[in-house]
């Protein structure tokens, strides 16, 4: 039987008191000043579903309906909610938010707007503003509960971006890495840089299904956005409590650029932006033009995001265009990378060149991420790594001291299949089910364990983790839901409050929700008829083979040069 109260992620803790609390026409709602953003957010999305006025009141208010109170003993980023009936005369509210920050106050508006059931997630309505009379104590397990929107690959239009916001707040997921730039498009305006998105921005055509089975559309694609677009969807996802964190990418993952730009390239000549997916091998050349060029582009980046962290990119980069030219090697041999017997890496050009963007990032005030093939000696120890490739590289990352996002591919890239049926759209990757995504244990206790050399306590911290939502396959909106929903919502949990109990009869109750909110989400029974793609070719991957021949803590992604892989041969999402 739904129930209201089957919250998802779960609360801490929830104790049903009885009853139930309505708020009528002209409820008034008071803010302490520092938390008036959750509670303005949430009285405006309950006013639309339910045709209600809700009154504005002064934080001083003792006959306020509803009120968002500071309280430092709460811990950060969590609150306590307490939804009852007030005696009259009491002064009590009827609904009381306590929280030591806004984030907490955020993740409350949401639990609350949850309790009022499916019609507070429409845009309009008129309904009864009811809401069950409970205790909520709750706090997050990790900081950073993040999900990648692949932009780049396929396009989508702002208005979506922002609907796919809504969707992450509501699940209180607080980071946003808006990937906009690779082989495909460039998605962001650079003034400097106007060709940037005149020539970057769109493609003669688009790869259908796996690069393998060389299938196009014949179809141009592309879009941008301008520097206030994306202003606005910053205000927007600060106002929901997310923080959107820019993915600027280099040295590789550029064709795009390199079509607008060719004289950055390390292989001279015409480029155009890619048309299929896999890995290219055009790169940057590591000069020092190519280095200023990123830092005029990541200057007007950091004017447009407050994002106190800016991603950098540095997954997949062959170095095969290095390699080819002599000036390039003695520029490494000149920086010292090959070492005094010249016996190094060309190679570590690559950390290289994004240790000089974390630098220039480092001097604005904001922190460079980078995905973890950029990990090495190089890489400065203040950048952020996200971990896709596996457990074993965050241990490493860890105990050099940095930092790390963990995000491994074979447990939360949700583009990947989401069951083993031949009805799946375009079945690429590994089967990732529902109940594999809510197991998700960002690092496992056994990690460490079987890794005794690093030691106990490892220097750098895990901020928390992220799904990914890669869009090579997922050309629109409803491919984007199909996709990431209802994992993204196990996700959440997970990193939410992983030992909540009773998440798949929660699930069924917050399908509703899901639907009143418009969300085209794959049904746990399988796809609908118009959700499949037949005849579309994916790329199926076996998880229990390639985990028998990495171990469960080493897999994932396209590693150059291991057992004679070349570009494109291991792609990291088909």
């Amino acid at each position: 039987m739904p129930r209201a109260t089957d919250v998802v992620p779960a609360p801490a803790a929830l104790r049903r008191d009885g009853g139930v609390v309505v708020l009528g026409d002209g409820a008034r709602v008071a803010a302490d000043p520092a938390l008036r953003p959750a509670a303005r957010w949430w009285r405006r999305v309950s006013e639309d579903a339910f045709g209600l006025d809700l009154a504005p009141a002064d934080p001083r208010d003792d006959a306020a309906d509803v009120t968002f109170v500071v309280d430092a003993a709460v811990p950060a980023g969590g609150y306590r909610l307490a939804v009852g009936v007030a005696g009259p005369g009491s002064g009590a509210a009827a609904v009381r938010v306590s929280a030591a920050d806004v984030a907490g106050a955020h993740a409350a508006a949401q639990t609350l707007r949850q309790l009022a059931g499916p019609q507070a997630f429409r845009r309009a309505g008129r309904a009864e503003l009811a809401l069950p009379a409970v205790t909520v104590d709750d706090a997050p397990r990790t900081g950073w509960r993040g999900v990648l929107l692949d932009v780049a690959r396929h396009f989508l239009p702002k208005a979506d971006v922002l609907r796919f916001v809504d969707l992450a707040a509501a699940h209180h997921l607080n980071v946003l890495q808006l990937h906009l730039t690779d082989d495909q498009g460039w998605r962001i305006e650079v003034e400097r840089c106007p060709r940037l998105v005149e020539v970057g921005a769109w493609r003669r055509e688009s790869g259908v299904g796996t690069w393998r089975a060389e299938r196009y559309d014949g179809r141009p694609h592309g879009g941008f956005y301008t520097r206030d677009d994306l202003r606005e969807i910053v205000a927007y996802a600060r106002e929901r409590g997310v923080t959107v964190v820019p993915e600027i990418g280099s040295p590789g993952h550029v064709q795009a650029l390199l079509a607008a730009y060719p004289e950055l390239a390390a292989r001279p000549g015409a480029h155009e932006v890619r048309t299929t997916w896999g890995i290219s091998e055009d790169v940057i050349d590591p000069s020092d033009a190519a280095v200023d060029f990123f830092a005029g582009v990541l200057d007007e980046v950091c004017e447009v995001f407050d994002s106190p962290f800016v991603s950098l990119g540095g997954d997949e980069v062959p170095t095969t265009a290095w390699r080819e030219r002599p000036d390039i090697v003695a520029r490494a041999a000149e920086l010292g990378l090959l070492g005094d017997d010249g016996e190094g890496d060309v190679g570590r050009l690559h950390g290289w060149f994004l240790a000089r963007l974390a630098d220039h990032l480092r001097e604005k005030g904001r922190r460079a991420v980078v995905w973890d093939e950029a990990f090495g000696p190089d890489l400065p120890r203040d950048v952020v790594v996200t971990c896709w490739r596996g457990h074993a590289v965050a241990a490493d990352a860890l105990a050099a001291g940095h930092d790390v996002v963990m995000a491994p591919e074979q447990e939360v890239y949700l583009d990947h299949r989401a069951a083993d049926g031949d009805d799946e759209p375009v079945p690429v990757g590994f089967v990732r089910t529902v109940a594999d995504v809510r197991a998700f244990e960002p690092l496992p206790a056994g990690l460490l364990a079987a890794r005794p050399e690093l030691g106990g306590d490892l220097p750098g911290a895990v901020l928390g983790a992220q799904a990914q939502v890669w869009s090579e396959h997922l050309d629109s909106a409803r491919r984007v839901d199909y996709a990431a929903f209802p994992r993204l919502a196990a996700f959440a949990e997970a990193v939410w409050n992983p030992a909540a109990p009773g998440f798949d009869a929660r699930l069924r109750t917050h399908l509703a929700r899901l639907d009143a909110a418009g969300v085209e989400y794959r049904p746990l029974d399988g796809p609908r008829p118009w959700q499949q793609r037949p005849g579309v070719a994916g790329w199926p991957r076996d998880l229990a083979a390639e985990r028998e021949a990495a171990g469960w803590a080493g897999m994932g992604g396209w590693v150059e040069g291991r057992d004679g892989a070349e570009p494109g041969e291991r792609p990291s999402r088909e």
